[in-house]
């Protein structure tokens, strides 16, 4: 077992190869974006490789800190490309039994993960709990992504912003759509998620409908709605629900999806994807809170506002609701919450800066 607060990193020699796992989901690879960019702002020479699953990777195009994207297809490819490459070092940002095999197939000397994760025998630098480093009792998961790191020899600094980087093919796709759904070039439009993982993270879909046209008539923004390979369910009642002018596109591709958010004055959303996506792309962004952890996954340091009502049972895992007959976290939040937050939001930003349309 490797000592604690190890300095590996530092030991590391010229151009090293670090191998870092991260399987699913969108949002936590959003989130492992600042730890990215800390490590290469320290040891540029570090050649760092980042191990996800396909539907995700788009994420990380274009990234600077990244030496290489490598795609999980199956176990035992990926298995065998691990092994060959013969990484200096494996951190285990994931944590479960895939990806902790993943870590040994890959042979490291170092392999790092938290004290909490499955299969802890097979890693020799295990990492403490983020609340067995610092006194507070909240943290983002931005922190925690960084404990891993910093326990391997990163000098603790303030930490950089989530960042994805819109590639030009798809900034001009997302415009020919826009312009073909009557958005004009550099038309302000607000993008709106009624989507997510869990039916307790879910605002209303008819006040989300009522917010696209309070949005439009009051701020003038025209309102487009996103829905990804996990809402198909929501697809019918949202195309019933939001009239013109609101757009809706239910079958962009993630790489179209972070260019048109990068383009938006506002992004509205339940704690889902697209929200960290903003958080990313750096756009105002009000993220409605239901079961989640709004501490542990607010926007991490761009202009936003939490919409959410307290409840001693939150947070919870979300798959059901497990002290009411419904949920009523998501369910109490009202649209003049949601109003109030956009309305102060807008305000705050009346001067940001919207990515320009490409030529």
């Amino acid at each position: 077992m490797l000592s604690s607060a190890s300095r590996i990193l530092e030991s590391l020699p010229q151009s090293a190869e670090i191998l870092i796992i991260r399987l699913r989901s969108l949002g936590d690879v959003v989130m492992l974006t600042p730890a990215l960019t800390a490590l290469h702002a320290w040891r540029p020479d570090l050649q760092l490789c980042v191990l996800v699953e396909p539907p995700f990777a788009a994420v990380l195009e274009g990234n600077p800190a990244i030496a290489e994207v490598l795609l999980h297809r199956d176990f035992f490819t990926t298995a065998r490309l691990l092994r060959r490459r013969r990484f200096s070092v494996t951190f285990n940002q994931h944590g479960g039994p895939t990806s902790a095999f993943f870590t040994a197939a890959a042979g490291s000397p170092a392999r790092v993960c938290w004290s909490h994760c499955q299969f802890g025998f097979l890693y020799n630098l295990r990492i403490p709990d983020v609340g067995a480093l610092d006194a507070r009792k909240h943290f983002h998961t931005v922190e925690h992504r960084l404990t891993q790191f910093y326990w391997a020899g990163l000098p603790p600094s303030s930490i950089p912003p989530a960042q994805v980087f819109p590639q030009p093919d798809a900034l001009a796709s997302v415009e020919q759509l826009l312009a073909a759904s009557g958005i004009v070039p550099r038309a302000p439009f607000a993008v709106l998620h009624p989507g997510a993982a869990y039916f307790t993270k879910r605002w209303a879909l008819e006040h989300f409908a009522a917010a696209a046209q309070w949005l439009h008539a009051q701020h003038g923004l025209n309102p487009v709605v996103v829905l990804g390979p996990g809402d198909r369910e929501l697809v019918p009642a949202v195309r019933r629900l939001f009239a013109p002018p609101a757009v809706v596109f239910d079958s962009l591709s993630l790489r179209e999806l972070i260019a048109l958010i990068s383009r938006a004055r506002l992004v509205l959303g339940n704690d889902s994807g697209p929200a960290h996506l903003a958080t990313a792309a750096g756009r105002p962004v009000a993220v409605i809170f239901g079961s989640s952890d709004s501490v542990t996954w607010r926007p991490w340091q761009v202009p936003h506002r939490v919409v959410q009502n307290e409840f001693s049972c939150n947070p919870c895992r979300g798959d059901r609701c497990y002290a009411f007959p419904e949920p009523r976290c998501i369910l109490s939040v009202t649209l003049e919450q949601v109003r109030d937050a956009c309305n102060a939001l807008l305000a705050e930003t009346r001067n940001v800066v919207q990515l320009s349309a490409p030529a």
